[in-house]
């Protein structure tokens, strides 16, 4: 019997010759990050609730400060303290001010056929590069810091049959939103998204990245690309090697497949307080917003900078709406201000922050008030998840949030 790539990967990293859904495994771990939401936490299970603690492997640790970045109470201060200190006393890769979590392990760590856990749930963006990665809790974490190990049941998959390529003016974002929305928010639940397909190999590695990490808002344990040549390219230009290549046997077992003609795919948004009420966004034009939000682990990156200033530019942002603009990492920052996306975003009046997690986690900036709206880029949209429980948040493209901050209400960008 064949294998996915997922189980290819449990496979590698469980040291046997085959895996199938269903069976439980002890795998070793290629790479684990933790954030400051959690991160303290670990620290002081480690010191508190181990007879000998120990890191097993220091170089397979990567802990990062993204979620409340500067730091926004004494409270907050003191938790990064304590994954600072850790981090500097075990020798740890510590990042801090310098974008997303996810942003930053792609950026500089994730490489094909690795299994990589981390302490948020999405972690499942890493399947852009074929790799297995996926969110734990922090005892999860813990264990694997202190012996290297985890151990996996191995999930079913489910085959998304990409074909076609995706009209001017929609997005991968469009086509993640719309797969959720007719799947439904627990429609994979701890399986993992397989994408495949000619229309797959028209996206980029930026584009693999918004499927993979919204995965997590169907329910799936991760997602997974093949490593073609496109990542393989992305990752070489990095100066990274895979760890394996793998791609899905001819008589791999899928639990079900779906089909997706991305010619078809048009501007949809997600209405509160589901990700999986999706709409064409022309079903909720009109609705007044008060912040509009381009950023996160989701839609922070170039591409997405340049599509927002592209419809911002030579334009002013509505007098009632607040327009946060946040890169998902320094690199991303700087490649927006060599490429004049930051000047054109301050001259319409939108507010450029630092790289973070920012309104998404709505712990920090641009946390919206009762009865306020936002429309965002970022991953989810509960009941007061940015803010304030009674109010509302949608989610649509970078295209659509920079639209609607010009508009002042929810539109598409040929309605400018």
């Amino acid at each position: 019997m064949g294998m996915t790539i997922a189980e290819k990967i449990i496979a590698l990293a469980a040291g046997v010759p085959q895996v199938k859904a269903g069976d439980i495994h002890t795998v070793n771990l290629d790479r684990m990050m933790s954030n400051d939401g959690t991160t303290h936490l670990t620290v002081d299970m480690y010191h508190k609730k181990l007879k000998n603690p120990r890191i097993a492997d220091p170089k397979k640790m990567v802990f990062i400060v993204d979620h409340n970045v500067p730091s926004d109470s004494p409270k907050t201060a003191a938790s990064q303290k304590k994954m600072r200190d850790f981090a500097r006393e075990h020798e740890i890769d510590f990042w801090e001010g310098k974008g997303v979590c996810h942003q930053i392990m792609m950026e500089h760590y994730v490489c094909p056929g690795e299994l990589i856990f981390g302490a948020d749930s999405h972690t499942c963006t890493y399947g852009a590069l074929g790799a297995f990665g996926t969110g734990v809790g922090c005892t999860d974490l813990l264990y694997g810091m202190v012996t290297g190990t985890s151990w996996v049941l191995v999930p079913e998959t489910v085959k998304f049959n990409l074909v076609g390529r995706l009209s001017e003016g929609v997005y991968p974002r469009d086509l993640m939103l719309t797969i959720i929305g007719e799947i439904g928010a627990s429609g994979v639940s701890y399986q993992v998204m397989e994408f495949c397909g000619p229309g797959a190999e028209t996206l980029s590695v930026d584009d693999r990245m918004v499927l993979c990490n919204l995965s997590v808002e169907a329910g799936a344990k991760t997602a997974v690309f093949q490593a073609d040549q496109v990542a393989l390219d992305w990752l070489e230009e990095r100066g990274r090697k895979p760890k394996a290549v793998f791609a899905s046997d001819e008589d791999a077992v899928y639990a079900r497949e779906y089909t997706f003609d991305l010619s078809e795919i048009r501007p949809v948004a997600a209405r509160p307080d589901f990700v999986d009420d999706v709409v064409p966004v022309k079903e909720v034009c009109g609705v007044r917003i008060d912040e509009a939000f381009l950023g996160s682990c989701n839609n922070g990156r170039i591409d997405d900078l340049r599509v927002g200033a592209a419809i911002v530019k030579d334009r002013k942002i509505s007098d009632h709406v607040r327009f946060l603009v946040v890169p998902a990492s320094n690199e991303v920052y700087l490649q927006a201000l060599k490429e004049g996306l930051i000047d054109i975003f301050m001259r319409s009046g939108a507010i450029v922050m630092n790289p973070n997690c920012s309104v998404c986690w709505g712990s920090c900036q641009g946390v919206i008030g009762e009865q306020e709206v936002l429309i965002s880029t970022g991953t989810r949209n509960f009941k007061g998840r940015a803010g304030h429980p009674n109010s509302k948040v949608y989610l649509g493209s970078a295209a659509t949030v920079a639209a609607s901050a010009v508009k002042g209400e929810i539109c598409t960008a040929d309605m400018l």
